[in-house]
């Protein structure tokens, strides 16, 4: 086993979190996009993972992990719409995703396409689990058959 399959294997908690900030981070961008990645995410590491944020205490997460998500997605981020898009129905277009959603599934496109070494079915119940905490069941559902069109598209 690899140490970065160890490391996955052994703070499966910390990586969950660092996921759903992440999630966060990229919906924050999408809609103040004058906030440079790098500050966004200083920001997040600084003074949200694992502090108390309006009077709730964020879980602790994996900072380099979040990081790489966080920026991994703004970097590829025109390679990631473009799977997405692919993956969507005729009668879709980006356009027509809710901010929140686009930031699922770009943070569950970016981790299919460029961690492979985390199995398929934990990123994408992962990103169901984030989805779960912002949508209802219909939205998560289509979070769920996107994600599984694009694993088959860049897995197989």
């Amino acid at each position: 086993m690899t140490r970065q399959v160890e490391k996955t294997a052994a703070n499966p908690l910390a990586r969950s979190a660092a996921r759903l900030a992440a999630v966060q981070a990229i919906y924050q961008n999408a809609v103040n996009p004058d906030l440079a990645i790098a500050e966004l995410v200083e920001e997040f590491v600084s003074h949200r993972l694992g502090k108390i944020v309006d009077d709730v205490l964020m879980a602790k997460a994996d900072a380099k992990f979040f990081a790489e998500l966080v920026n991994g997605v703004d970097a590829e981020k025109e390679k990631l719409d473009g799977l997405i898009a692919e993956a969507l129905s005729e009668k879709w277009s980006l356009d027509r995703l809710e901010e929140i959603v686009k930031a699922i599934l770009r943070a569950g496109c970016y981790e299919l396409t460029a961690r492979r070494d985390v199995p398929t079915a934990v990123v994408i119940n992962e990103y169901l689990d984030v989805a779960h905490a912002f949508l209802g069941s219909k939205e998560v559902g289509f979070i769920n058959g996107v994600l599984d069109h694009i694993s088959r598209k860049v897995r197989s």
